[in-house]
């Protein structure tokens, strides 16, 4: 018997051992956290010490209109509430993670009956007890039974800690994203705000330009009534009169748009937006500092979400691997138990105990097991790749928008001049066409070409204002 006994534990050993053969997981190295170059551009060395990423919002947006659009939208945008909920989400994985560390106690009551057969061994020894002298035992036999039942599985392998830790990490990324969504709000809200504004000045810009046609058109028809002028020309004018004003309902379409757009961003139905329009091209915009690129791995929310993410998916590798290690769980009940109510209450022949430990493992069957570890292999290598990505996007986001804030600046300053050019034009040319010195198709051009100097002016402030806002935002700056 002892050696049936050592044959018996032995197999068991082997058997254990056997599943704690688990798979490699992929050694993941990120090549291009260590590769970014010392400067967003070869020909510039960058400020270290002022980073705009670092400034919070209040103080890079002075407008005070558009400070009170950003707070609204932070407290009702359905996006941020949503992403604030997956918080919530994240931080119940990490309870339910650690409570699988202790162990888990339940209460519980029961009652049942059930008879055995005359002829086997559990009915024979039931008929032949006697509790009491001169009372057989029940038929059929009753059970009842109450007290507290104890299930603990032992962490040898850390793998619950590691679960626990993957999900630290998960939740720690979705505080990161939740600050990328903070970060995308204020940049949507404060370039749609300055889209708004420039709509508003290319509607005036308009009216102002079907003022000068309307008395154009009437200095037409006057020269036609002194034969300084034909029929032709007046068309010609009121044509392009019926052109602006068209142009004009299509702004106010735009306008309308816009408005709605920053509505829905601040979770409200439709209401005017408060704005100041006049002062929308005496704007002088924020100076950006850029830094350094290292600088982005610590301010940029995106990037610390992707780092935290892959973090969290090397751990889930880890705790996947180790589901191919024997577990160790123990059982314990301990409660009163008897076949009728009555005998519940007799201490100490009512109370039944039970503690049971069992390592087992896996060993036939492991394809579920597998999968899920080769499953967390390819999503750690899928979050290396997210990761680098992220980095890399960064990176040339903010090369592009440096270069664009001084092309748009230079942009700006030559509209500025073609404006002013062609504003001196018109007055010529009206006063030429008054003297009948130009036709009526020269006083067109110059004022078709005004008109578009203007907008394509205004346009220029726009992204000239939104670029900044975007390497703003780019550089990691809106969620502090």
């Amino acid at each position: 018997m002892k050696i049936y006994n050592k044959y018996i534990a032995a197999i068991a050993l082997s058997l254990v051992l056997a599943s704690c053969k688990a798979p490699m997981a992929t050694v993941i190295q990120d090549e291009v956290k260590n590769t970014i170059p010392e400067n967003f551009s070869q020909n510039e060395q960058q400020d270290v010490n002022n980073n705009s990423g670092t400034t919070p919002w209040r103080q890079f947006f002075t407008d005070p209109n558009l400070v009170s659009l950003i707070e609204t939208s932070l407290k009702n945008n359905q996006e941020l509430m949503i992403t604030l909920q997956e918080i919530e989400i994240a931080k119940s994985g990490i309870v339910a993670k650690k409570g699988r560390l202790s162990p888990s106690v339940r209460a519980g009551l029961g009652a049942g009956v059930s008879k055995a057969g005359r002829y086997t061994s559990e009915g024979a020894g039931d008929a032949s007890t006697e509790i009491e002298p001169g009372k057989e035992m029940p038929d059929p036999l009753g059970n009842f039974e109450g007290g507290l039942m104890a299930n603990w599985e032992i962490d040898i392998w850390k793998k619950l800690r590691t679960e626990k830790d993957a999900a630290v990490a998960h939740y720690l990324s979705t505080v990161e994203g939740k600050n990328f969504v903070l970060s995308n709000l204020i940049e949507e809200v404060a370039d749609n705000y300055y889209e708004l504004l420039a709509l508003d000045n290319q509607l005036d810009i308009i009216q102002q330009y079907i003022k000068l046609q309307t008395r154009a058109l009437e200095i037409a028809k006057i020269q036609k009534q002194a034969a300084a002028a034909t029929e032709l020309a007046v068309k010609k004018f009121e044509a392009e009169l019926a052109k602006s004003k068209a142009t004009e309902y299509t702004i106010r379409q735009e306008i309308t748009e816009k408005e709605n757009q920053i509505n829905a961003l601040c979770g409200r139905y439709p209401q005017p937006i408060v704005r100041t329009k006049e002062s929308f091209m005496s704007i002088i915009p924020q100076t950006v500092y850029t830094g350094i690129p290292s600088q982005l791995l610590a301010n940029r929310p995106d990037i610390k979400q992707a780092e935290l993410e892959l973090k969290a998916a090397k751990l889930d590798v880890e705790a996947a691997r180790k589901e191919f290690y024997p577990s160790l769980e123990i059982s314990a009940t301990l409660g009163l138990e008897a076949f009728k109510p009555s005998y519940l209450v007799k201490l100490p022949e009512s109370i039944a105990t039970s503690l049971v430990g069992e390592l087992a493992g896996p060993l036939i069957n492991k394809s579920a097991i597998k999968a899920n570890f080769q499953t967390a292999d390819a999503k750690q290598i899928q979050a290396l790749y997210e990761y680098d990505k992220t980095i890399l996007n960064a990176y040339l986001d903010i090369s592009n928008l440096m270069s664009k804030v001084k092309n748009i600046d230079q942009y700006y300053q030559l509209k500025s001049q073609e404006t002013q050019a062609l504003d001196q034009s018109i007055d010529i040319a009206n006063q030429l066409f008054k003297n009948s010195r130009a036709d009526y198709l020269e006083v067109l051009l110059n004022q078709r070409d005004a008109l578009d100097a203007k907008m394509e002016l205004i346009e220029a402030k726009e992204k000239q204002l939104s670029t900044v806002v975007d390497i703003y935002k780019s550089l990691g700056g809106g969620w502090k």
